[in-house]
């Protein structure tokens, strides 16, 4: 399968920025691309650095206009599109969701975020309900995807039932950067993490995983911090955690072949799904255990 990420810094013109994204979507096409993913909210800037009511006229209903005009953009393409959208459910209820388009421009399925962060520039429990749909992947014309976003790539347990009900590949929309105060050394550490992390999903469940994240720097509309500098670095890893396409931090679309019958064979020569105690795991459903 051939796999575009698009990775793009953002600005305050939201129509700019979905035109752009239309461009992009279509150059990647052209250029093979079946499957298309995009950043986490990538039709604004990052909101979230502030806790402001205002922002929540950023929100739409789905369906609405983004994904009208994004399944159209999908139908056009002959693609499967993966979207990151700030979802209004109703007045004062909204989600970080993902909305996955197949080839003909319908909505195959969504995703809303479960793990909503609450950090310094970061006040994502100001804007977003945890999701209610859990962890179901999304039958596409090119396969079961296990659709999660951003703060979700953190969390085993996620990537674990998606690939436990067949999905293929574990794509993750990112929102994430560096705080201008860190060093060079922790921003290494943050970096090699990130990737380190979901690299790990991938072996596990020995399935390939795609990140894409967000690239440029963003001001801080407070004046509380330097803004984020957010550090790219889209990739993906194949299902023994091996790099198969790393960007850098400059917007990019990186467009990649994914041999998806290799999981087969992995998964055949390390059976973890096969040796998992899963009645001894019971306990994994608490807080912590004391």
């Amino acid at each position: 399968m051939k796999i575009a990420l698009i990775q793009k810094s953002r600005t305050s013109d939201i129509e700019n920025n979905i035109q752009t994204l239309k461009e992009s979507i279509k150059e990647a096409a052209i250029n093979g691309a079946e499957l298309v993913v995009l950043q986490e909210l990538h039709n604004s800037l990052y909101f979230c650095q502030v806790e402001s009511t205002d922002n929540f006229d950023l929100a739409e209903p789905i369906p609405g206009p983004s994904t009208e005009f994004f399944g159209n953009v999908a139908k056009e393409c002959g693609v499967v599109l993966v979207t990151s959208l700030f979802e209004r459910r109703a007045a004062g209820l909204y989600h970080n969701t993902a909305v996955v388009f197949d080839k003909d421009g319908s909505i195959a399925g969504k995703y809303r975020k479960m793990h909503i962060p609450d950090d310094p520039a970061y006040y994502e429990k100001f804007y977003f309900t945890p999701g209610d749909l859990g962890f179901h992947p999304i039958q596409t014309s090119l396969g079961k995807l296990g659709v999660m976003v951003c703060w979700d790539q953190w969390y085993p347990e996620g990537a674990r039932l998606m690939a436990l009900q067949g999905a293929e590949l574990l794509i993750y929309p990112t929102a994430i950067g560096w705080e201008s105060t860190d060093t060079e050394e922790e921003k290494q550490r943050q970096l090699t993490a990130w990737q380190t992390v979901q690299r790990g999903h991938a072996v596990a469940n020995g399935i390939p995983v795609v990140a894409v994240n967000r690239s440029g720097h963003e001001v801080d509309p407070s004046g509380q911090t330097n803004g984020i500098d957010f550090w790219g670095h889209s990739f993906v890893a194949g299902p023994q955690g091996e790099m198969l396409a790393e960007a850098g931090i400059e917007p990019t679309t990186l467009i990649v072949d994914v041999d998806m019958k290799r999981s087969e064979n992995v998964r055949r020569w390390w059976p973890f799904l096969r040796d998992r105690r899963i009645e001894e795991f019971g306990e994994l459903s608490r807080r912590f255990i004391d």
